[in-house]
């Protein structure tokens, strides 16, 4: 398994370019995360906007910097918003990042991922099980909790990225981002990041924001699990999960200060 481990100087420059460029996301996440997704691009100098109607969301996603779609609360309508989002961001050009949310597990959600696989997601970041179920690889985990380790997950992802064309991150201990070709790594983070609601999803709305970021795609999109694993590590700091949240924003705003120092 070939990984490279990105630098904390790729990781700098992501963080100084989502601070530069202020990419607005599109966040069609789920009801759970969406307030601690908002805080988070803003701690990052992005600007998140949460638009769901099917029709409004099919007018700004023509207009936004990149889209998220996240099926965490996936129902009918819902669905038939966001294949609406992705076919106008698909004709205007707008980078889209899929999140699986519990593919594999549940029948509607494992459907409609499938099915948006073959609208080119510009990049696709899940867990381990999530991404190996997507690839057709696994049944998927135990819900939003994945099985098996991002490790072992790696193989699918690069066969992914190949079928799809898309970037995926396949996160956990430690995150692989692959085009199918080159692969990254990206190490850091807390356990702690898995004791508090919407980690992962926030970082699938970074991921989509850096894909709208200027440069190399590959390590624009490892910068933003970078980024992520970074905040988690000098949040952490003997915290428990009350404390942690308002230490992880703080530690992500703390990139934009070291930018304007």
């Amino acid at each position: 398994m070939q990984a490279d481990l990105l630098s904390p100087a790729q990781r700098a420059r992501v963080a100084h370019l989502l601070h530069q460029h202020a990419p607005l996301v599109h966040c069609m996440t789920n009801d759970v995360v969406q307030t601690f997704t908002a805080n988070v691009l803003l701690a990052l100098g992005a600007s998140p906007a949460m638009v769901i109607d099917a029709g409004e969301a099919t007018q700004f996603s023509a207009i936004a910097s990149s889209l998220l779609v996240n099926v965490g609360t996936l129902t009918q309508p819902r669905a038939q918003a966001m294949r609406a989002a992705v076919e106008s961001a698909n004709r205007s050009g707008t980078p889209w990042a899929l999140d699986p949310v519990a593919v594999g597990a549940l029948s509607l959600r494992s459907d409609f991922c499938r099915d948006l696989l073959l609208l080119h997601p510009t990049a696709i970041r899940g867990n381990a099980s999530e991404i190996m179920a997507l690839a057709g690889e696994s049944a998927g985990g135990r819900g939003v909790d994945t099985t098996d380790t991002a490790a072992a997950a790696l193989p699918a992802a690069q066969l992914l990225a190949r079928e799809s064309g898309a970037i995926v991150a396949v996160t956990g201990e430690v995150d692989y981002i692959t085009d199918g070709q080159r692969t990254l790594m990206a190490q850091g983070g807390d356990p702690l990041m898995t004791r508090v609601v919407g980690t992962g999803c926030a970082l699938s709305a970074v991921v989509a924001a850096s894909c709208a970021l200027p440069g190399d795609r590959l390590e624009n999109v490892a910068g933003a699990c970078a980024l992520m694993k970074y905040a988690g590590q000098q949040a952490a700091n003997g915290r428990g999960p009350g404390s942690f949240v308002p230490a992880f924003l703080d530690a992500l705003y703390a990139m934009n200060e070291e930018e304007n120092a």
